[in-house]
């Protein structure tokens, strides 16, 4: 059985969008992962399918309707999937949680608009919040794509190489090494020479120690994080 993404949205038709598209696009057609785009306006009151109304307590905007939003999430199939909310006041998704969706069967994804989604809908429901960073989208439905891309690439099948995956940023709780390719010299800038020397354990040592250097000067936060490894 693929992994089963579930998105929830007032915007359908933004989606599938750039997942459609090179390899992640490849992988749905292969039917290495499937999409399903549920709106969530279905689930509106009245006559005009109204999903918000106006902050309890005053305030500017609007904020989209707990039992809105309930039966649209008990609408949906969970199959054993997580329940997520993309929210800047969520926790900061990082690698390791990518890792952890990408293995299970999928996600259901609730794409915010408004000011936000009555706290009563995230506590009946039990809602995972995450963001993608310390910013503000006009709503969720770009950092579902991101969130799903993310998880996909990581599935067997998907990736032409399969140990891709092992030397990315993050992935040893270091920023990536630095990549070349031809030509050999550029605007007079080399390769540098251990990259073309065929010792392939210089090679590994350059790599570790560029990644360090990078993580040091560029990631400070994961630098203290990172346990050097000896030798």
């Amino acid at each position: 059985m693929s992994w089963a993404a579930t998105v929830l949205t007032l915007f359908p038709e933004m989606f599938p969008g750039p997942l459609d598209h090179s390899l992640i696009g490849k992988a749905r057609a292969k039917d290495l992962w499937s999409l399903e785009v549920r709106d969530i306006r279905a689930h509106g009151i009245g006559r005009h399918r109204t999903v918000d109304d106006t902050p309890s307590g005053g305030g500017p905007g609007m904020v989209m309707r707990a039992d809105v939003a309930c039966a649209a999430i008990d609408a949906v199939a969970r199959g054993g999937r997580p329940l997520i909310y993309l929210s800047p006041r969520g926790a900061r998704l990082a690698q390791p949680r990518v890792t952890a969706l990408s293995g299970g069967p999928g996600a259901i994804l609730l794409c915010g608009r408004f000011e936000g989604l009555d706290e009563r809908a995230i506590e009946a429901r039990a809602v995972e919040e995450i963001s993608l960073g310390d910013f503000v989208l006009a709503g969720g439905e770009i950092a579902a794509m991101a969130l799903i891309e993310a998880c996909v690439r990581l599935l067997p099948g998907v990736l032409g190489d399969a140990a891709s995956p092992a030397d990315e940023s993050f992935s040893r709780g270091l920023l990536e090494y630095p990549h070349y390719t031809r030509p050999q010299s550029f605007e007079g800038r080399e390769i540098p020479a251990v990259l073309t020397s065929g010792n392939h354990g210089e090679i590994a040592r350059w790599r570790r120690a560029e990644a360090e250097k990078l993580t040091e000067t560029r990631r400070p936060d994961l630098w203290t994080l990172y346990e050097k490894p000896n030798g």
